[in-house]
């Protein structure tokens, strides 16, 4: 079974990793895409993922830099699309969900499924376990499942455990992501970082400098990437990137950053807020 790596000891040097990428989007307004995780980075994480509470001027600030980007823009997210549509209607952004096995490419199209759905197997197994571990939640994702355990934070090694030996039956077809509190079970072969390569080559991206920004294990994929494509990979702090690593302290810090990039880019000026 794989299950991708929670290390963070070899990200150097995250407050000049910054300051490199805001002297390059500063002195190249426009020449840049943006490529944003929504919980933990946009959001502050909740209890459950109900629970979220979206950032008044959250939702004007996207569009401001959707419209500035000429569509430049894009969520990379282990939600549902359609979950990261009811939160920020009425806005639609290109985006890729659950690790890449959701793609919308355009915020015009439909969203397509990547692959199929998980085994029943694994599904069952998911099911029972939060049935049967009080606090654990179940969430939904198109053909999958997501476990979250803040609510039961002792069942940890269960839930590890349980799913562990499901996958292992499935002969390197799927690959388990840990992240905050939560589990995900995902097919092999799929992350944030294959999305986010796939969106690098349509025509609104394509030739721009990439900047991922994340605050997870799903989006170390999604870093490396963009960082291979000579870009950038924010981290937010957090239970996953420690304050001293990370290039944001939280998701109101992000904000605040984006909303800088904002005033900067050659329409701002021409740009309306939402109503």
């Amino acid at each position: 079974m794989k299950q991708r790596s929670t290390a963070t000891d070899r990200i150097p040097e995250a407050t000049s990793r910054l300051a490199a990428c805001t002297d390059f989007v500063l002195s190249n307004p426009g020449r840049y895409a943006l490529f944003l995780d929504v919980d933990g980075t946009l959001i502050e994480l909740a209890d459950t993922p109900e629970a979220v509470i979206v950032p008044d001027g959250l939702i004007a600030l996207l569009q401001r830099l959707a419209l500035g980007l000429d569509g430049a823009m894009a969520i990379v997210t282990g939600r549902l699309i359609s979950d990261i549509d009811h939160l920020l209607s009425p806005l639609r952004l290109a985006a890729a969900g659950v690790h890449g096995a959701e793609m919308r490419l355009d915020p015009d199209l439909e969203i397509e499924r990547v692959t199929a759905g998980l085994p029943d197997e694994i599904i069952q197994t998911m099911r029972k376990l939060a049935l049967d571990i009080p606090g654990v939640i179940a969430e939904p994702k198109g053909g999958g499942l997501a476990l979250h355990y803040r609510l039961a934070p002792d069942a940890e090694r269960e839930i590890l455990a349980a799913l562990t030996a499901a996958i292992e039956r499935h002969a390197g077809a799927l690959e388990l992501v840990p992240g905050k509190k939560i589990f995900e079970v995902v097919p092999s072969g799929l992350s944030k970082g294959t999305a986010l390569a796939k969106l690098a080559t349509l025509p609104a991206f394509r030739n721009r400098i990439p900047i991922m920004i994340g605050d997870d294990v799903g989006d170390e994929p999604a870093f490396a990437v963009a960082e291979g494509l000579k870009g950038f990979g924010l981290r937010v702090a957090g239970e996953h990137h420690p304050p001293d690593i990370a290039d944001f302290p939280g998701p109101s810090a992000v904000m605040c950053w984006l909303d800088q990039l904002s005033h900067r880019l050659p329409a701002a000026g021409k740009l309306h807020s939402l109503s």
